[in-house]
């Protein structure tokens, strides 16, 4: 089933930061949204996922609008923000169990099938990191742990905000390899906002470009939104698009002089 969105605008105080946005991703479908800073990528997912209010537009999946009630649009879409509050002191396993909250009654005690959503969640995303807690995790470890917690949930839509801002090169690549796999794998229609539009441009089936007034500036498949002119009129710096050698993808150059 696809979530849609049509028509969203999201007004914080007195600024318009969503302008008539309107997108449709399929399951199995990687989405990445690019776009300069303060254009509205993380508040597309905060509004997608119900943290904040949407001044107009809808939000379905399956056809059928969301669910208002956090719990029960929480089982629909899994939600990693770009910081998220941990506890250094707990363990790979019941950070995983966090993920089966939607499910659990009120103070209830986590079924076999909870654990079973837990153990395929590391199974898939950590299975190296069984008994380890947070705070002895690197950065790319501590990523993969969240990332088992957003799967545990069994939700159909991921969303993820900056995934790999705070990691290096080789763990980036391995951050953004274990989504695009998980994407598969779970057939999960999954968002993901990135700072880097070459990685993105690398993992995306599909990508938006959003404009500093919060619309859409190109959408589409990598090579239709990647382009000389549509990025450097949105960053306001001298691109130029090219294609990747090996994988032919659109990579994205500057030429700036000092």
């Amino acid at each position: 089933m696809a979530l849609e969105i049509e028509n969203l605008s999201v007004k914080l105080g007195a600024r318009a930061v969503l302008n008539q946005i309107s997108l449709q991703i399929s399951p199995g479908e990687l989405l990445c949204v690019i776009g300069p800073n303060g254009s509205g990528k993380s508040t597309l997912l905060r509004a997608i996922s119900g943290l904040i209010p949407v001044r107009d537009g809808a939000i379905s999946f399956g056809g059928a609008p969301l669910p208002s009630q956090r719990g029960a649009r929480a089982k629909i879409i899994a939600f990693l923000p770009q910081t998220p509050g941990i506890d250094a002191e707990i363990s790979l396993e019941a950070m995983t169990m966090l993920g089966r909250t939607p499910h659990l009654p009120p103070y209830g005690t986590p079924s076999k099938r909870d654990f079973e959503a837990v153990e395929s969640a590391i199974r898939l995303a950590a299975p190296d990191l069984r008994g380890r807690v947070l705070g002895q995790l690197s950065g790319g470890e501590r990523q993969r742990a969240l990332m088992c917690r957003a799967l545990a949930t069994s939700a159909p839509v991921l969303l993820l905000d900056e995934p790999v801002s705070a990691l290096d090169v080789r763990h980036q690549h391995e951050i953004l390899g274990l989504v695009r796999a998980l994407t598969r794998a779970r057939n999960l229609a999954t968002i993901c906002v990135l700072h880097g539009i070459n990685l993105a441009s690398s993992i995306a089936d599909s990508m938006i470009l959003l404009g500093e007034d919060g619309r859409i500036v190109a959408a589409g498949a990598p090579a239709t939104v990647m382009t000389s002119e549509h990025l450097s009129a949105v960053y306001r710096a001298p691109l130029r698009v090219v294609l990747h050698p090996q994988s032919c993808k659109p990579m994205a150059q500057s030429w700036w002089e000092f």
